[in-house]
């Protein structure tokens, strides 16, 4: 039975819509309290704060501009387009009454993380769905709990459902598109998404990413079946070492792919500031990553983008780095 997609307008976002000029690039940006209460804990830096640094720093006015849907709840159906039954049952069942609980060291479920996790995936389907029928021209997903390292059958590295590769399923299989690209700039290799579209090729999944680091995967020598690119920087790398790399080799892929759809998994933790690596971009850098991607979006699929966010966990530096990322995506 195909996936019934949701009412793609209601009334207050045709309203604004109808009244936005043209030649003003729309961008939706995904936020929700139900966030907020995957609670991780005393001391984890996959925290609710991170929501809050970086809807204070998009509260100013020149992001007034900003469409803000209400994301609603995602769908087993929608999720099982990349984990097993089985995978969503071992997740549910594990979350406690109270408390916490810990599926390892860092993969933490709290009573609120079904709702999280639930609006996390509506999120980024609900976006799919507005970019691929130019209601909106972009968006960025600021959600929790993030998702590039949960594999179709594990949870782990802070993420329960991988969401941009439910994003991804969700595009290809209920739009038909021929190719959609993912750019993963978090500075910990996507082990999930790579996992998840190892042997599919319509999807081109590059990450650039911190090595040796976590998860220990995202070596150049995984190309799955030509699809993957994975470009390692070593501690100590800055924004020359990035642009160069990204020059060399995944921007003149991701342009000779020509994708139907972008989608970024957009990970601010390789900021100079971030406490869980060692790579040393400023926001400069993320807006530089922006503007090539959007250039060839635009180039391919007429600025069709979807970014989702992934790690981030210096607050001043988050909040900074996700203020210059999505007032590029606002930019004509």
């Amino acid at each position: 039975m195909a996936l019934a997609i949701p009412q793609l307008i209601q009334p207050p976002l045709a309203r604004c819509l109808d009244k936005a000029k043209s030649n003003i690039v729309k961008t939706l940006y995904y936020s929700h309290p139900d966030f907020l209460i995957h609670d991780t804990g005393i001391g984890h830096p996959e925290c609710a704060a991170r929501l809050r640094s970086i809807e204070k720093a998009l509260s100013s006015v020149e992001f007034s501009r900003l469409i803000r849907p209400i994301p609603p709840l995602g769908t087993e159906q929608q999720i099982r387009l990349i984990h097993p039954q089985f995978h969503i049952d071992t997740i549910l069942e594990a979350i406690p009454e109270q408390g916490e609980h810990y599926l390892d060291p860092d993969t933490v479920l709290s009573p609120g993380s079904k709702l999280a996790a639930f609006r996390a995936v509506g999120a980024v389907c609900d976006a799919v769905d507005k970019v691929l029928t130019g209601i909106a021209d972009n968006a960025f997903c600021a959600i929790r709990p993030p998702g590039h390292h949960a594999e179709p059958l594990l949870a782990m590295g802070f993420c329960l459902f991988n969401n941009i590769a439910i994003a991804a399923a969700y595009a290809l299989q209920y739009y038909q598109l021929e190719r959609l690209a993912i750019i993963d700039f978090d500075v910990h290799h996507g082990n999930g998404t790579q996992i998840a579209f190892y042997h599919q090729p319509k999807v081109l999944y590059a990450s650039s990413h911190q090595m040796p680091h976590y998860p220990g995967t995202g070596y150049p020598s995984e190309t799955g079946i030509g699809n993957i690119i994975n470009v390692p920087l070593a501690a100590g790398d800055s924004g020359v070492e990035f642009r160069q790399k990204y020059c060399n080799s995944i921007l003149p892929a991701l342009k000779n792919f020509k994708p139907d759809l972008v989608l970024i998994s957009a990970g601010f933790d390789a900021h100079k500031d971030d406490p869980l690596a060692a790579i040393n971009l400023v926001e400069d850098d993320f807006k530089w990553i922006t503007e090539e991607l959007m250039a060839i979006a635009d180039s391919s699929c007429k600025g069709r983008i979807i970014s989702v966010l992934e790690g981030g966990y210096d607050l001043k530096a988050l909040a900074a780095s996700v203020a210059i990322h999505v007032k590029t995506l606002m930019s004509d």
